[in-house]
């Protein structure tokens, strides 16, 4: 009754803003302008932060492997095989183990033992956590061998603990012993 064109009511009720009807090209530039708005928003807020420097890894490979007391410079394959013989320890690997190892392993001194069954022994006694914490130690020289701790390589100390040697056998690292008293 009122919103006919005719009417004066509806000629009123037409020109106010609630009633008005957005043309698509009002609507289409309002929403691309909030997006410019958001992308140069985004791009100043990722513009402003800084990422880390990123490593160099050519003077990273050029640095001399660090050398332990006690321990020849040389010996950068020994600090591999007692990464991978740590790693093996921890994994209870005993075929990586058992080929790391002399063929006349020892591992009890009373009585004394050295050869097979070491494995088994080990379990017996519950050694494993033992091993892993000797073989955590730094190793230092002490006659043929590399041993650990490095508290049974002075002789002052007159350590009486567990400890574990590693010695070459024909130009290769082996684990020789891992032993208690």
């Amino acid at each position: 009754m009122f919103r006919g064109k005719k009417s004066f009511l509806g000629r009123i009720l037409r020109h106010l803003p609630f009633r008005r009807k957005t043309d698509k090209g009002t609507a289409m530039k309002a929403g691309v302008r909030f997006f410019a708005f958001v992308l140069l928003a985004f791009g100043l807020a990722s513009g402003g932060c800084t990422t880390p420097p990123k490593k160099k890894t050519a003077a990273h490979e050029t640095k001399p492997a660090k050398v332990k007391p006690g321990q020849e410079a040389s010996d950068v394959d020994f600090d591999a095989f007692i990464s991978r013989l740590r790693k093996a320890v921890v994994a209870h690997d005993m075929n990586a183990i058992a080929q790391m190892m002399t063929p006349d392993f020892g591992y009890s001194l009373s009585p004394e033992k050295s050869g097979e069954g070491v494995f088994q022994y080990w379990d017996q006694n519950n050694l494993w956590p033992e091993l892993e914490g000797i073989l955590s130690e730094t190793f230092v020289k002490k006659q043929d061998y590399m041993v650990a701790p490095p508290q049974f390589a002075d002789p002052s100390l007159n350590y009486d603990g567990y400890r574990a040697g590693i010695r070459r056998v024909n130009g290769s690292w082996k684990f020789a012993y891992f032993v208690n008293g």
